[in-house]
């Protein structure tokens, strides 16, 4: 080791081994790529060797990057702790924390938790990124992910957050034209409302691989929402979360006795991102979030 190594560059460090990506973290931290290059630079000057090694994947730590994270959230946890005793909020929260959701999670249960869990820590920011799809097996930039389905990437921490349900649902008009289906066998002559078959990542949501008969699709969309209002503007029979739909009379429930699909909510992160405070009020938040909404979850 050559000098005293910089605290500052060791919470940069500390931001890279949870997000991945230089560009993620200068965005986290309100700075450029190009000084994040330089102060982890400059830390493997004052280190004497290599905290990251570029990987496909993203950044990853050495060894001896390693060695050098754990001083890092040493010097995290001092500094949160201070910051808790200053501003006398017990168990504050701050910081940034980057969290890629599925869309219809990030809107019905993610969103109201984040905005009760900063009524509780006012300095903690949350950046909430939606899109549904499977987990990224590479350093994607964020701390977490929640994603539905199964989880297939062993190098990360998978926590369960919820079961839904799958239902099939149409407007009272469509089925008015259409007529409503009384077997599974009856949805060969009805059109459906899906997911872009080429775009898919999530199995479970296609409605191929869920045992039902391959009907024509009439409308194909990326999101849910979309497909929520096409459903409900007629134009077919579509496979939805039946919690967003709970109670809502715009949605018919078709074959309400015959088919259900059960899907899993996941958190997943990496180890060293758990270890963030942030990352654990959020974990918590959704996890609380869930089981409020349970009976609507599992109508």
């Amino acid at each position: 080791m050559n000098r005293s190594p910089s605290p500052d560059d060791l919470l940069i460090l500390l931001t890279v081994a949870r997000l991945g990506r230089f560009t993620a973290v200068a965005e986290a931290l309100d700075t450029t790529h190009t000084t994040v290059s330089r102060r982890i630079a400059a830390l493997d000057r004052q280190l004497g060797g290599r905290t990251l090694d570029r990987t496909s994947t993203g950044w990853e730590l050495t060894d001896l990057g390693h060695h050098a994270l754990r001083a890092a959230e040493a010097i995290e946890s001092s500094l949160t702790a201070l910051k808790s005793a200053v501003s006398r909020r017990g168990e504050a929260v701050s910081g940034v924390v980057r969290v890629h959701v599925s869309d219809a999670f990030g809107a019905y249960i993610a969103a109201p938790a984040i905005v009760r869990l900063q009524h509780e820590h006012p300095g903690l920011k949350v950046e909430l990124l939606s899109a549904t799809r499977r987990a990224s097996r590479n350093r994607s930039g964020v701390d977490l992910e929640v994603v539905a389905g199964r989880v297939e990437d062993s190098r990360a921490e998978v926590m369960v957050l919820a079961q839904y349900f799958l239902r099939l649902f149409a407007s009272s008009g469509y089925l008015q034209e259409a007529g409503k289906p009384s077997t599974l066998g009856d949805l060969d002559g009805h059109r459906f409302v899906s997911y872009v078959d080429s775009e898919l990542q999530v199995a479970e949501l296609d409605y191929r691989s869920s045992g039902l008969p391959v009907p024509a699709a009439a409308f194909q969309a990326t999101s849910i929402f979309a497909q929520l209002q096409a459903v409900r503007a007629g134009a077919g029979i579509g496979m939805v979360p039946s919690y967003v739909v709970h109670q809502d009379p715009g949605f018919v429930p078709v074959l309400a006795d015959t088919f259900e699909r059960r899907i899993t909510y996941s958190a997943v992160a990496r180890s060293e991102s758990l270890r963030s405070p942030g990352v654990q009020a959020v974990v918590g938040a959704f996890m609380a979030e869930a089981r409020d909404r349970r009976e609507a979850l599992w109508s």
